[in-house]
């Protein structure tokens, strides 16, 4: 109990510093991303966000206010008259919207960013709700945290440009309706982001009312933030992706949003196998106590404790040399420094044999897949938990016909005594047959 007592203790240690070390990486990756964050925005833009375009008319009225006054005793009435505007929103009635998503994974430090360029075009169509001509403002929102727009364009139902005024936040079009008319819009342009894209249909909980959306993307992973609206129908396309959102009328506040694909980045993959360290390492020195037990192999605590060392070592290496080479051959190299460390130094004491197969093999199998699992995103906690039991397995197997009493060095049981049932037994199987 002294012994495992010991291991314990070395494998809680163990444990401690792999902590300290995912913290460090977690604080260092939040930090680098969050600042390269900023900076890949301002040079590719934000998560693009498109708003549909709204339209309205001024109105003209004239109120009359009334006021009483009393001078002397004698009361007087004086009417003024204010002009009132009131702003009157055109219906948009019908809109048919095309997007196309081009991404490029840029490297900004040791982070991947998902970046894209899309090029848009929307036809709008608006309906004059009075029998009055009226002067209506078309506004088309603008994103004004640093994004540019290449080949904006308003088209007319001719196709004939539109002239437009330009503010931070949107471009505004200016164009008469008569009575009852419906009149289209083309908007196109073409812009970059990161991230996301996202359009909103309508401002809060309005109505949409005839609604087509066509996507296209050159890749296929794509993903749907929480509450956005799926597509109507969606499928691929050669290396790409294309999706239909196709509403009727529709009262909703979400948004239709994509996410983009994102490759794995170093520093938060590095965090991940430091904090599930401990898991490994308690793996692998039960099997290798197991195998050591069954073969009479003796290992001392201050075994266990060089090769949590060595284990330690391979995490500590991984999450620095990743600054500086690519990911999957800073894990490569980590893990060859890591085994070597290990096997030079088991067969010290055990022997090239033992140090080769069973303590090499349970390395390769509990910190080098154990901790490459990590690289498989979504399948990691299943490959985790085959590997536990397929471990349990094997370990009942070598066991099950283990005196663990003779291997933990306990007396064995003592000789039946003469005359005892079983050596009674003894004696008539070892009795000639009577002959009669």
């Amino acid at each position: 109990m002294k012994k495992l007592g010991s291991i314990l203790g070395i494998w809680v240690g163990c444990a401690f510093a792999w902590m300290v070390l995912g913290s460090t990486l977690t604080v260092r990756s939040g930090e680098m991303s969050s600042s390269l964050r900023e900076e890949v925005h301002r040079l590719w833009g934000p998560e693009g966000v498109q708003y549909a375009p709204t339209a309205t008319f001024e109105t003209v009225g004239v109120s009359a206010e009334t006021q009483t006054t009393t001078v002397d005793g004698e009361t007087r009435e004086t009417t003024t008259q204010r002009e009132e505007r009131t702003r009157v929103d055109v219906p948009l009635v019908q809109s048919d919207l095309r997007a196309r998503l081009e991404l490029e994974q840029r490297k900004k430090g040791l982070n991947w960013f998902p970046t894209y360029d899309v090029t848009f075009r929307g036809v709008y169509r608006f309906v004059n709700p009075t029998d009055q001509p009226q002067r209506v403002s078309v506004v088309i929102p603008l994103m004004a945290d640093n994004v540019g727009y290449d080949n904006f364009v308003v088209r007319a139902p001719g196709g004939a440009e539109l002239p437009f005024t330009i503010t931070s936040q949107s471009a505004t079009v200016e164009h008469d309706f008569r009575p009852g008319q419906a009149v289209v819009f083309e908007v196109a342009y073409r812009t970059r982001g990161t991230s996301s894209w996202t359009y909103h249909m309508a401002q809060g909980n309005g109505r949409v009312r005839d609604f087509h959306l066509v996507v296209d993307t050159d890749f296929r992973e794509v993903d749907f933030p929480p509450g956005s609206l799926s597509p109507s129908e969606h499928s691929a396309t050669g290396g790409g992706w294309h999706g239909e959102w196709q509403f009727d009328s529709l009262i909703s506040s979400a948004p239709v949003a994509l996410a983009l694909p994102e490759q794995l980045n170093p520093g938060p993959l590095a965090s991940r196998i430091t904090f599930f360290a401990p898991v490994s390492l308690l793996f692998f020195f039960f099997v290798v106590a197991v195998l050591a037990t069954v073969q009479k192999k003796e290992f001392h605590p201050m075994h266990y404790f060089m090769i949590g060392c060595a284990f330690f070592a391979f995490h500590l290496l991984f999450a620095y040399l990743v600054d500086h080479v690519p990911v999957t051959a800073s894990f490569a190299l980590s893990a060859l420094v890591s085994l070597l460390l290990v096997v030079s130094y088991a067969r010290l004491f055990v022997g090239w044999r033992f140090a080769l197969r069973e303590v090499g093999i349970s390395q390769v199998l509990y910190l080098v897949l154990f901790s490459y699992s990590f690289f498989w995103e979504g399948f990691t906690g299943l490959a985790i938990t085959l590997g536990a039991i397929g471990t349990l397995f094997v370990m009942m197997q070598v066991t099950g016909r283990l005196d663990w009493g003779k291997a933990e060095g306990a007396p064995s049981a003592a000789p039946p005594a003469p005359g005892s049932p079983d050596d009674f037994g003894d004696h008539l199987g070892a009795a000639r047959p009577v002959s009669f």
